[in-house]
């Protein structure tokens, strides 16, 4: 009964039109991106850092490492955005349509219908970053040509990698299976927000006011040596992926963080959603 009331939230959840505007956002945005790199001169300060590392040039400014650079500022902005979107929604726009007293008017206990509709945001986070690298990658390869991967990451992970095409696209695939994680860690905040008594932009926004301060105090001076303590910190792990040597260390550690976080706040949004009276 699980595998067919997740399949019926997956179906209600890509059944709605604005579950598509955060794909079609990555698409605008991607392709404008890949517009001013083509006419501007954003390749003259890698070229000239690849130079002077010993670096050929033509090797490296490829599809691959347009598609890293077209992947952060998406990653910062955008999927924070429709991954909250979408996480605000799956409980509170139940209640804010009248749907939610029916739906518990069946055999079903209010932990379970939490679950399923968790696992039915996770599943929406894996195919919005598996969209969005695919996109970069496909409309990448489209105006440049295939070659090595070159990643330079200055602050505050300090990376200067470079690869060969193989390597690299093994190394970009992995990056975004703890894109996914990251993205369905930002969708089940505002899930946990949507389970109280909030509108569903008001989940969205406190999911995402969550996401911004921690971001803001991180890069605050006098917070340089307290890093660890914030979220934003933990989520960058997908960076570390292309650091030679890979500090599995850090990795393993911000995971642990991570799925701790994800647990409380899943049973916090869960003991919120059981205590809620419904009726009102």
């Amino acid at each position: 009964m699980f595998r067919v009331q997740l399949r019926n939230e997956l179906l209600k959840l890509f059944g709605k039109k604005r579950t598509y505007i955060g794909f079609g956002a990555f698409l605008l945005a991607q392709n404008a991106m890949l517009l001013s790199f083509h006419f501007s001169h954003w390749r003259v300060r890698l070229e000239k850092i690849l130079e002077l590392n010993g670096y050929p040039i033509y090797d490296f400014i490829s599809a691959l490492t347009v598609a890293i650079i077209m992947l952060f500022p998406q990653i910062t902005m955008l999927m924070p955005l429709y991954a909250c979107l979408v996480g605000g929604d799956l409980v509170a726009k139940e209640y804010e349509d009248g749907t939610l007293r029916m739906i518990l008017s069946r055999p079903i206990s209010r932990f379970r219908l939490i679950l399923v509709k968790w696992c039915a945001g996770v599943i929406f986070s894996i195919i919005l970053v598996i969209s969005l690298g695919v996109m970069a990658l496909v409309f990448a390869r489209l105006w440049f040509p295939w070659g090595g991967l070159f990643v330079f990451i200055p602050e505050p992970e300090h990376i200067f990698s470079v690869f060969d095409s193989a390597t690299g696209l093994k190394l970009y695939m992995v990056a975004h299976i703890f894109l996914s994680i990251n993205a369905a860690t930002m969708m089940t905040i505002a899930f946990m927000f949507g389970c109280f008594n909030v509108k569903p932009a008001a989940a969205t926004i406190l999911g995402l006011s969550f996401l911004l301060l921690n971001l803001v105090f991180e890069n605050l001076p006098f917070m340089q040596d307290y890093r660890q303590y914030f979220l934003i910190h933990h989520l960058r792990i997908w960076i570390c992926v292309f650091g030679q040597p890979v500090n599995w260390m850090r990795i393993i550690e911000s995971l642990i963080v991570i799925f701790t976080f994800n647990l409380t706040t899943l049973i916090i949004g869960m003991i919120g959603f059981h205590i809620r009276d419904i009726k009102s």
